[in-house]
């Protein structure tokens, strides 16, 4: 069984006025255009006046043959309902609701079980992970971090938050 190592955690909530639509595909595109192949594991609606949506997303990606990077984000939004607001004199039609996305940040060694299939192979790869490629982990844990870090500051700047 692969080994996750927890990066980065972090919770980026909205209430008030964004665009539902815009930060959907910002999102899905930010982890495509680095590489991500993402899944959609769960997408819940439910109207009852003003809609529920629930989301979440599995971001994995290659990072060498014994290392993957995994992020996680899931939507929670509350009360979303379609209105329309005037910007520079013009009516534009956005959204408005709680918006809260939280994001688990992961990097998987030996993501593909290679050393599982008996206890001597774990042993070795936790001697492998321990002594020998330890700053190999280390640097690989930096980089996604910095990813993640960027992530929250793209996603903020695109719902104009500056705080958390």
């Amino acid at each position: 069984m692969s080994q996750a190592s927890k990066v980065y955690e972090q919770k980026v909530k909205k209430k008030g006025y964004w665009e539902f639509k815009g930060l959907y595909e910002f999102c899905y595109l930010w982890f495509k255009d680095r590489d991500y192949k993402l899944e959609e594991k769960e997408y819940t609606e439910k109207d009852t006046g003003k809609k529920e949506v629930q989301i979440k997303w599995e971001a994995k990606k290659k990072v060498s043959d014994y290392f993957q990077n995994k992020i996680v984000l899931k939507w929670h939004i509350l009360q979303l309902e379609d209105v329309e607001i005037e910007r520079g004199g013009k009516k534009i039609k956005t959204n408005k609701g709680d918006l809260k996305l939280d994001l688990k940040v992961d990097l998987i060694s030996d993501y593909e079980g290679r050393w599982e299939d008996k206890a001597f192979n774990k042993f070795l790869r936790g001697l492998y992970d321990k002594f020998v490629i330890k700053t190999t982990t280390d640097e690989y844990e930096e980089r996604l971090k910095e990813s993640a870090l960027k992530f929250v500051a793209d996603a903020k700047a695109f719902l104009e938050l500056d705080g958390r």
